[in-house]
């Protein structure tokens, strides 16, 4: 993959170092040391989203310059700041704090999506605020849903490159309903200078465009692209290699589906929701559902379809259609995203919505809750002697997963999926009774194994 020559490597985010503690008890700190040391060449790239880490409660922002100094002192170079609503406030101070961790490239994110607010105008404006900033090196345009559409691209890649100067500006738009290759063509012609890519079978399905057909497509339109052909194909080998050993399927190009530019909501959510109805016998009352979260989103100020807010959304819909009546139960999420906990809403929330939820004595207990505090208060509750990086993993962490993840044994270091097969076998053969002696035999290869006797 280093020698590839890929811009950088999307490696991680904070959600995906929390699971790499909770499901696989891995160090996350250790999995950026070693990438590091593997790809020297290479800028790692993390997601940074509001002023969280791991959690979604909102961090001081000391502890969040702990977090970041210490990411960058692991290994990682290029930090995306995506801010879901929009807040340039906001964005720009995690810029600032970030650039003063020592960030060699930080990226400001125009997250797309689709609605009465989100026009050409409102996204050129956003990236002025982000070109202004000495704090911004680069901007993209954050496609999560893959929303963008050729004729939307052919308006709103010009309009924004015409406020942000000599800032070079990217694409990351997912294949959801299958609009994503074709749009990262367009994108290409029209002066995008990186496009964001997947390889093998992590490619397509709800994730990006294959690398290897989008290198073909550029060069067949007469781009150059700058990547080791060779390089590029071992490493795409190498996932489809994986994916068939550990069983996992691969992405497939996605049929066009016109519904989701109305509902955006993820296959996840979709599955989760139908689930809901299923269990309280109300099955057929889900497209009654998929109506109202569009319904509660233009409410709620349009918020994009990205983690948390389609959770928070789905829910509400839920709540609205099985209720006596629409906001009669309203979550905590729902209630901390009026009050602006996740950042500004990108548009006012509705007026009579905004009294309804507010009104509630849980609102009133929400916005009560003490601010967070700052790290020098926070490692009160720990032993003396952590270090910053175990703090920040304990500070945001139940106890008992980074416990487990300190008690497991070091993982290795090394895989090699075609072995995987052989190690299967093996394993079968441990546990049949009788089984005491096997004997591999090839030209120039022989291999005995023997059952030690029991004692």
């Amino acid at each position: 993959m280093n020698r590839v020559g890929f811009h950088a490597l999307d490696f991680t985010s904070s959600t995906a170092m929390g699971v790499a503690v909770r499901t696989f008890r891995e160090d996350p700190w250790a999995r950026m040391r070693l990438a590091r040391e593997a790809l020297p060449d290479t800028p790692l790239q993390v997601i940074c989203t509001g002023l969280r880490f791991i959690s979604w409660e909102s961090q001081h922002p000391e502890f969040m310059q702990l977090a970041y100094d210490r990411l960058v002192a692991n290994g990682i170079s290029r930090f995306v700041v995506l801010e879901p609503t929009h807040d340039m406030t906001l964005a720009l101070k995690t810029a600032r704090m970030i650039r003063k961790a020592g960030a060699t490239e930080i990226i400001g994110a125009l997250t797309y999506t689709i609605s009465d607010i989100h026009t050409d105008a409102f996204y050129a404006g956003l990236a002025a605020e982000f070109a202004a900033s000495p704090n911004i090196d680069r901007l993209y345009i954050k496609d999560p849903s893959g929303l963008l559409r050729l004729e939307r691209a052919r308006s709103l890649i010009p309009a924004i490159k015409a406020r942000i100067g000599v800032l070079p500006l990217e694409l990351h738009s997912h294949c959801t309903i299958g609009l994503a290759p074709l749009t990262c063509l367009a994108a290409a012609d029209l002066g995008v200078e990186v496009l964001h890519v997947a390889c093998g079978p992590l490619s397509n399905g709800a994730s990006l465009p294959d690398a290897q057909r989008v290198v073909a497509n550029l060069r067949e339109m007469g781009h150059a692209v700058d990547v080791d052909d060779r390089a590029l194909a071992l490493v795409a080998d190498y996932f489809r290699r994986l994916a068939r050993a550990e069983n996992l399927p691969a992405g497939v190009p996605q049929d066009y589906d016109a519904s989701f530019l109305r509902h955006q909501i993820a296959g996840g959510i979709m599955t989760t929701t139908r689930r809901q109805l299923a269990e309280l016998g109300l099955e057929h009352r889900f497209a009654e559902v998929m109506a109202e979260i569009s319904r509660v989103r233009a409410e709620l100020g349009h918020p994009i379809m990205v983690t948390p807010f389609p959770q928070i959304v789905a829910s509400q819909a839920l709540y609205n259609i099985i209720g006596a009546e629409r906001y009669a139960n309203v979550s905590d999420q729902t209630i901390r995203y009026v009050l602006g906990t996740f950042g500004r809403p990108t548009a006012p929330v509705d007026p009579n919505v905004k009294d309804r939820i507010l009104s509630r004595p849980r609102a009133k207990e929400l916005m009560a809750e003490p601010g967070p505090l700052p790290p020098s208060e926070l490692h009160k509750r720990f032993a003396p002697g952590l270090s910053d990086d175990e703090f920040l993993l304990r500070a945001t962490m139940p106890a008992e997963e980074v416990d487990a993840m300190r008690a497991a044994a070091a993982p290795r270091r090394r895989y090699n999926p075609d072995l995987r097969p052989v190690l299967k076998l093996l394993d079968g053969l441990n546990v049949r009774p009788g089984v005491t002696d096997l004997i591999v035999e090839k030209p120039g290869f022989r291999m005995e194994l023997h059952k030690a006797p029991s004692a």
